[in-house]
């Protein structure tokens, strides 16, 4: 069987998550999310360009949880797929893309925190969610630099 890939984004949080509802009653989180891109110089050094902003869209789980766990400032990886848009507003039109993310999550690489690994409950029916067992360790998980 094939690998499924998704398309992924990865920067920082450039402004407070925003959490509302859609009209149905599912969550919806949007943020601006920065990219930095460098450039590779011919001596193997890099050069800074300039940081493009990008708006971000989470809905329904992916958005609740980001909005208690991702703030302004975090770096971020995001899984998803990019939209196209347009619309029209008092007769001037506006095109413009997005990225609407499946899943959110902070970057490995990038950040400091704890793992929880106790168990919590799906919030669907109340059965308990499991991870696989493993040994749990002796003091809390530290991950990132």
């Amino acid at each position: 069987m094939a690998i499924r890939t998704h398309q992924s984004i990865s920067g920082f949080v450039a402004s407070e998550p925003q959490l509302s509802y859609t009209e149905r009653g599912d969550a919806r989180l949007y943020m601006k999310v920065g990219i930095e891109h460098y450039r590779k110089e011919p001596d193997n050094t890099f050069t800074q360009l300039e940081t493009t902003f990008h708006d971000v869209i989470a809905y329904r789980g992916a958005a609740e949880q980001g909005a208690e766990r991702i703030a302004k400032g975090d770096s971020i990886i995001a899984d998803g797929r990019v939209r196209e848009y347009s619309y029209e507003r008092n007769g001037q039109r506006y095109e413009g893309e997005e990225f609407i993310a499946t899943r959110i999550g902070h970057d490995l690489a990038r950040t400091r925190y704890e793992v929880d690994r106790t168990e919590r409950s799906s919030g669907r029916d109340g059965a308990a969610f499991s991870a696989p067992q493993r040994p749990a360790p002796s003091n809390a998980t530290t991950i990132g630099m």
